[in-house]
């Protein structure tokens, strides 16, 4: 070892630098600021930079004192330099960052105080290597060694502020750098990058929001951090970046692609705090930009229509801003809406279904032509829905299906629907979409007999509310006659009766069948006979709701040819527990009339002596001896010309028919459940 390898050190100055004492080591730095000093003060340049070159061989060596002596060396002849370290600042930051690479975590702690003091001298003269400096502190961040770990802390510091005061700082180079780190796994390195997020938006002069769309996702990726702090930083960051966009340019807003970002991490699979942050921010974006927002619809329902149903989320005031957005004239992209709405239609979650048929109802109330198109595709879902195990959901869905039934404009026809031409015929006047409507509640009903003993009536009923009854009990009386399976005519004719005499939404389907004076009336009249020819009582009780007491004497004569069951006897006791009711009382009031009387006792009379003596019996029985031999009405009955039009005969022949055909099915049904048995014998 000679003066001449250190020179311009000395041997002795060398010696006393890598010393394992630290005192001597100081000493030795000392030595070394004063000599930079004199080198500065005559302007020995050359000297100078053989000098730091020296320092930099140090800081390689293999010995650790050594490389922990030129790093010392390093911090001196920065403090030496003091203003004039700027032409030096390279020679003296790259031998040190080297040094953040070694094994030995002293000498790296050692690296971290030399790199502190010169970046201190430095200040804006050591942004020219940010970019190594950044990466060398997101590197240290996660350094498993605590000391280094607080000695990078206290540069990262140093360095930030030395930023925040640097008006023209490159901005974009942070970004960049941040973008190329900000997936990192480990918390503290995440939390590295956040912090200087936090720093540059702390900077007015700074412009940030620029960079949103391509560290945004990174954000929200942190808010799933284990760590508290982390989160809580990057919370803080996520609000300064909302508040930078409620006083920024709207125009200048990459909207779609901030929303794309937002939809992922909404989404069900994203840690809840990253699910509630980004649902607070599509309810901000909704109310900074309004109509914008329409053409991003479709993806902010894939978010919302899921989330809806969660109190901790957002998902039900954004649905309810989106839906104020969409009125009357607004341009929809209705594909891929529609599209979004029809796959969540069946969701597990009945807040989620109802708010589905809310936004179809919204639409096709406020956007008629431009859903049309969907409308067949959309109807046959909803038919779908009838069986929703849930009340609210099925009369929403009631509801909106009796509003497609209404529309005037329809992309389905009756011909499509593969009636035959007669019932077409009598069904002209009747929206395709209902006749399809009642095809399907009919499927359903035969399918799975439990949906119509449970929701039968709940369905018609507010179909009846909703719409024309008559079109309803026409459609389905129709549709009954071409039923093979006698035994579920049976059943629904059942229903629907007691649905007609009972409900009040059918009062005025009531009004029609007792005045009979329009041929709509008639014909109306003439269908449901038919269909009610499958069970005898109901149609029995049909002829009285009309008044048509002569016929339903007609009728009273061929019960006599009908198998009595417990079942016709329990309809009996129904109709006449009907007959007390205040809905029927003109009946009752018409055993005073002298049109009516007679043929009206005979028929009450002859259902008296068919029923065993039960309640039911007593009642009718008392009530026939109430009966007047004065008649208190003389006057006429109200002529009504179009009863006259209706072929009675024609129908008391379709009655004999039906009835004989019902007692060959159930002969047959009979035979097939003998014949069944025998073979599982």
């Amino acid at each position: 070892m000679s003066d001449a390898q250190y020179a311009p050190l000395t041997v002795a100055v060398v010696r006393t630098l890598t010393d394992k004492l630290y005192e001597r080591r100081k000493q030795a730095a000392l030595d070394i600021e004063k000599q930079v000093r004199e080198l500065v003060k005559n302007n020995h340049i050359s000297q100078l930079e053989k000098l730091l070159s020296v320092l930099k061989d140090l800081t390689i060596a293999q010995n650790g004192n050594t490389r922990k002596g030129g790093l010392i060396g390093m911090a001196a002849a920065a403090i030496a330099l003091g203003k004039e370290i700027q032409p030096f600042t390279t020679q003296l930051v790259e031998p040190v960052l080297t040094c953040f690479s070694d094994t030995d975590a002293r000498v790296r702690y050692y690296a971290c105080e030399s790199l502190y003091n010169i970046v201190k001298i430095a200040r804006n003269s050591a942004l020219v290597l940010f970019d190594r400096l950044f990466d060398t502190l997101w590197k240290l961040s996660s350094d498993q060694d605590q000391n280094v770990r607080s000695g990078a802390e206290l540069l990262d510091r140093l360095l930030k502020d030395i930023v925040s005061g640097t008006p023209n700082f490159d901005v974009e180079e942070l970004m960049v750098l941040t973008r190329k780190h900000g997936y990192a796994e480990i918390s503290t390195s995440r939390r590295f990058i956040v912090s200087w997020m936090n720093t540059l938006l702390t900077v007015p002069e700074f412009s940030v929001l620029v960079y949103l769309p391509e560290v945004l996702d990174q954000l929200f990726f942190m808010l799933g951090d284990e760590d508290n702090n982390v989160r809580d930083i990057t919370r803080s960051v996520l609000g300064q970046f909302l508040g930078l966009l409620g006083s920024a340019s709207k125009e200048k807003t990459d909207l779609t692609g901030l929303v794309n970002i937002l939809v992922v991490h909404a989404a069900q699979s994203s840690p809840l705090l990253a699910r509630q942050t980004a649902l607070i921010w599509m309810a901000r974006f909704v109310t900074l930009f309004g109509t914008r927002i329409v053409p991003n619809l479709s993806a902010y329902l894939t978010t919302v229509l899921p989330s809806i149903h969660d109190n901790q989320l957002k998902a039900k005031e954004i649905n309810r801003l989106l839906m104020e957005l969409v009125t009357e004239g607004c341009s929809v992209d209705i594909d891929p809406v529609v599209t979004v709405l029809l796959k969540h239609i069946h969701h597990d979650k009945r807040e989620t279904r109802m708010a589905v048929l809310n936004w179809i109802k919204h639409m096709h109330s406020v956007i008629p032509d431009q859903i049309i198109p969907y409308i067949e595709k959309i109807f046959s879902l909803l038919l779908t829905m009838l069986s929703d195990t849930c009340d609210d959901v099925l009369l929403l869905d009631l509801h909106l299906l009796s509003d497609i039934c209404e529309q005037k404009q329809h992309s389905l026809t009756s011909s499509s629907l593969n009636l035959d031409s007669d019932t077409t015929e009598k069904l002209t006047n009747v929206s395709p979409y209902l006749i399809k409507f009642c095809i399907s509640i009919l499927e359903m009903f035969r399918s799975r007999p439990s949906l119509m003993t449970d929701r039968g009536v709940l369905i018609v009923r507010r179909l009846c509310l909703l719409l024309d009854p008559s079109h309803i009990y026409q459609s389905l009386s129709l549709l009954l006659l071409k039923e093979t399976n006698l035994e579920f005519v049976s059943r629904m004719v059942a229903m629907l009766n007691s649905i007609l005499l009972t409900a009040t939404e059918l009062f005025v389907l009531r009004e029609q069948l007792k005045k009979l004076d329009t041929k709509d009336s008639i014909s109306l009249f003439s269908c449901v006979y038919r269909c009610w020819c499958h069970q005898p009582i109901a149609l029995l009780g049909l002829c009285l709701l009309s008044q048509n007491y002569a016929h339903a004497c007609d009728l009273v004569e061929y019960l006599s040819h009908i198998d009595i069951t417990v079942e016709l006897l329990v309809e009996i006791d129904r109709l006449v527990q009907l007959i007390e009711s205040p809905i029927l009382a003109y009946i009752r009031l018409d055993l005073l009339n002298a049109t009516h009387q007679q043929p009206l006792a005979e028929v009450l009379s002859a259902l008296l002596m068919l029923l065993p003596q039960t309640d039911a019996f007593t009642t009718l029985h008392k009530r026939l001896q109430a009966i007047p031999a004065v008649k208190l009405t003389s006057k006429k009955a109200k002529l009504r010309p179009f009863v006259e039009e209706i072929a009675f005969a024609d129908l008391i022949n379709h009655f004999e028919s039906v009835s004989i055909n019902r007692q060959n099915y159930i002969r047959q049904n009979h035979r097939d459940l003998l014949a069944s048995s025998t073979r599982d014998n």
